[in-house]
């Protein structure tokens, strides 16, 4: 008999405070039945028990523990089954993971100039994920700096936000203006947003239409064109700055071309917009469809992730993973680039390797393939290392850690897989032999030919005057020896 991890499935990155899910495959080799627990520690700590039964006719069991990030950084987990009585082996009932616990707290600033149901629900939306938190003003109340916050959200846009839009520019900030019956377009126009429309006082319904085209982040339909329709101020719109669009104007039925949400990313400022309101019917549609507020959330999620980023691109990126199993080549990548984001080519990268216990420093320079730079690493035992991956002559560094597990390929299989092992000596006109069979192994050896020793003799000849040092040398001795002899007057 025996029992072992097939396969383990987790996400890298998980944000501080949040739930993140485990998915563990488990495998039973056996004819009996059989009950035991599967479990998952961190720091020497439970976090996660679930008793699991096998028997002739249940081989394998998928297990979904969801748990709780806790701590800030690289954070490693080991899952595990306990072992059967007489089980021989022991080594694949275990698996070590890591997930990496982000800790960004978001702040986010509502500000409007009427009361909305779509405020309180985009409050509850956002507030969902415990790391951000969202504060409700109107604008003619707001005294603060829009500098505290990642992301501003304008509610319903008019000349109250003369002050606000002018801090905006000159502080380049990420906002999501959301438009609706009571916008001021004509201000709006006047600001130079890279957008505009050709408003009416006539309001219109405007249903969405789903682009499974937009490329700025990851983003499912959750039944968009399913959802109750917007209402805006009838007009064209017009877009002159680059963007993407995820949602397009339904009106009536009718698909067109003009963007309902749409998106932009132009130097370094990140913006949206949402051309109507009513945004709060789609949350109460999401969950009459899901029984659950989760698909909307996740959406309202994405995009404040999207908008609330400032974070510049690294010069420097290193590609590592943060656990290799032990006799692995540990494969490490870079990508280097210049001032103006362009791969460089010119630079020298090094890496110093330390392990944690003994403080050894491995230094291995990289080698540059195709356009990026890369090492592979041998030999190195089991444990925890650090390294420190830096640009040559110049103060730009990245750090990292990886841990090198005991796990072996070999120790993962209870006996050899005799179908491919056929399936290669058939192919290579070899011959599968048993243990059994190691006296015919033994005489295969020792008769077949094509493993006898060879010994050859080569013969070369060549004239010695061919070698014209030692024909120098030859004639430098007698010169040498006939002015001995002159000078000694024996000739």
């Amino acid at each position: 008999m025996d029992l072992k991890i097939a396969q383990l499935n987790v996400n890298k990155y998980s944000y501080l405070q949040n739930k993140f899910p485990v998915e563990v495959i488990l495998n039973f080799e056996g004819t009996e039945t059989i009950n035991t627990q599967f479990s998952i520690f961190n720091d020497g700590k439970t976090v996660y028990r679930e008793n699991v039964s096998f028997s002739s006719d249940k081989k394998s069991a998928t297990i979904t523990a969801n748990l709780t990030s806790t701590k800030e950084g690289l954070q490693y987990y080991t899952a595990s089954i306990n072992t059967l009585k007489n089980e021989k082996n022991t080594k694949n009932n275990s698996e070590i993971f890591s997930v990496e616990v982000i800790n960004e707290q978001t702040k986010v600033l509502i500000l409007s100039s009427v009361l909305h149901p779509d405020i309180g629900a985009l409050k509850k939306s956002i507030e969902s994920n415990k790391q951000r938190s969202v504060d409700v003003l109107l604008v003619d109340k707001f005294k603060g700096n829009i500098q505290d916050y990642q992301l501003v959200i304008f509610y319903q846009l008019n000349n109250k936000f003369t002050s606000i839009i002018s801090e905006l520019k000159q502080q380049n900030s990420n906002y999501l203006l959301i438009s609706g019956a009571d916008t001021d377009w004509n201000f709006i126009n006047k600001q130079q947003l890279g957008f505009t429309k050709n408003a009416i006082n006539q309001t219109e319904n405007y249903g969405a239409i789903y682009d499974d085209s937009f490329l700025t982040f990851l983003q499912e339909d959750i039944g968009f064109d399913n959802f109750p329709p917007l209402k805006d101020k009838f007009g064209e719109v017009l877009i002159s700055k680059e963007h993407q669009t995820l949602l397009y104007q339904n009106v009536n039925g009718i698909q067109t071309n003009q963007p309902l949400f749409t998106t932009f990313d132009v130097n370094n400022q990140r913006s949206a917009v949402l051309f109507g309101e009513g945004i709060w019917k789609w949350r109460a549609v999401s969950f009459l469809n899901s029984n659950s507020f989760e698909e909307f959330d996740k959406f309202t999620g994405s995009l404040v992730q999207y908008l609330a980023s400032n974070k510049k691109r690294d010069r420097l990126e290193v590609n590592a993973n943060t656990i290799y199993p032990a006799n692995s080549t540990i494969h490490i990548s870079a990508f280097y680039t210049d001032k103006n984001y362009q791969f460089d080519a010119r630079a020298a990268l090094e890496i110093a390797i330390t392990n944690s216990e003994t403080k050894e420093v491995t230094k291995i320079p990289f080698s540059l393939i195709n356009n990026s730079y890369q090492i592979e690493i041998e030999n190195l035992t089991s444990g925890d290392y650090s390294y420190k991956v830096e640009v040559l002559g110049l103060d730009i560094k990245t750090n990292g850690r990886f841990k090198i597990t005991e796990y072996q390929i070999e120790e993962q299989f209870t006996n050899a897989n005799e179908s491919k092992l056929q399936q290669l000596a058939a192919k290579t006109g070899g011959k599968v032999y048993y243990k059994n069979q190691m006296a015919d192994l033994t005489k295969e050896l020792l008769e077949n030919e094509s493993f006898y020793t060879v010994q050859k003799l080569s013969i070369k000849q060549q004239i010695l005057i061919d070698w014209k040092w030692i024909l120098f040398f030859i004639i430098g001795l007698f010169t040498a020896e006939w002015f001995i002899r002159k000078y000694h007057g024996k000739i």
